[in-house]
């Protein structure tokens, strides 16, 4: 009996054992397991890390490269005033462009700079003669050939001197004068500046059947003048297939060779353009027109801007 006792004894103890066993959870450590599930293959265990934030979708961006800025010294048009007056060596040149759509001044040399006028001086003579009521044919004429004949009739039978002093106030021309001898014309002192304010009149403020009448001489200019020189150098030479209708001035020698060209370019007469200068007697007039013409190549660029 006391063999039986310490035998259930015995049994008791090792059962209360494996129970304690049991009932007591294994201690964790701080690391947390994730158990991957059972495949083919032995279970595996992945110790997790901090996790990263998933990349961005769209991730962003390099700083996009800022645009080249213009050369301060250089105007946007790519015309630099200042390479112009090497166009016409020994000689004096201004330039004035004017974009009719921007209404603004493009290209600007020595815009009040003084010269004689040569037939420039015809578009206020046309001007006075279509207000005193002259044959709109004849005024044509006298622009598209530049006849100097038909010229001295209206500039007589108008007033002379006092053609110019009128027009230059009715339009606010602050350098143009009438020749110190009357009847002269062609001395006619002009600048640049006053010559584009000139056209703006001429296409923005006058009555449509003046302005029709002298655009028509314009734009009808024949390549030679009624004198035989050659008027299509400058602007007519430049600019390729752009329209154009101008008036030409050209004269000699009292001091110099004048060479002018001047007239409006584009669709719409958008542009605005005068080239004056002054040459030494000692230059041909093809040689002198050749200088007028790349002076306007020159300007080109400005004339397709916009």
């Amino acid at each position: 009996m006391g063999k039986v006792s310490g035998v259930f004894l015995l049994v008791g103890i090792c059962l209360g054992a494996v129970m304690a066993m049991l009932l007591v959870p294994p201690s964790r450590s701080d690391t947390a397991v994730v158990a991957a599930p059972a495949s083919g293959a032995a279970a595996l265990t992945v110790e997790s890390e901090a996790a990263e934030p998933p990349p961005s979708e769209s991730p962003p961006s390099a700083s996009p490269k800022s645009s080249p800025q213009p050369d301060p010294g250089k105007p946007a048009t790519g015309v630099d005033p200042k390479t112009l007056s090497g166009l016409v060596p020994d000689g004096q040149v201004s330039v004035v462009v004017f974009d009719r759509m921007a209404k603004k001044t493009t290209v600007s040399l020595q815009a009040d700079r003084s010269y004689t006028s040569a037939s420039l001086v015809k578009i206020l003579i046309a001007l006075e003669a279509l207000k005193a009521g002259a044959s709109p044919g004849t005024v044509q004429r006298m622009l598209s050939v530049s006849d100097d004949g038909i010229a001295s009739e209206l500039w007589t039978a108008h007033g002379g001197p006092a053609i110019v002093t009128r027009w230059a106030t009715k339009i606010g021309l602050a350098g143009t004068r009438p020749p110190e001898d009357p009847g002269r014309w062609g001395d006619t002192r002009i600048t640049a500046a006053d010559i584009a304010k000139v056209y703006r009149y001429l296409l923005e403020q006058v009555g449509a059947g003046t302005r029709t009448t002298i655009m028509r001489g314009l734009s009808g200019a024949t390549e030679n003048g009624s004198d035989g020189i050659r008027q299509y150098f400058g602007v007519p030479d430049a600019v390729g297939d752009l329209p154009w209708s101008i008036k030409q001035g050209w004269a000699c020698c009292r001091g110099a060779r004048i060479m002018h060209s001047s007239g409006v370019v584009g669709e719409h007469d958008r542009h605005i353009v005068v080239v004056l200068t002054s040459q030494p007697t000692s230059t041909t007039y093809p040689g002198a027109g050749r200088r007028v013409t790349e002076v306007v190549k020159a300007l080109v660029p400005a004339l397709a801007a916009g």
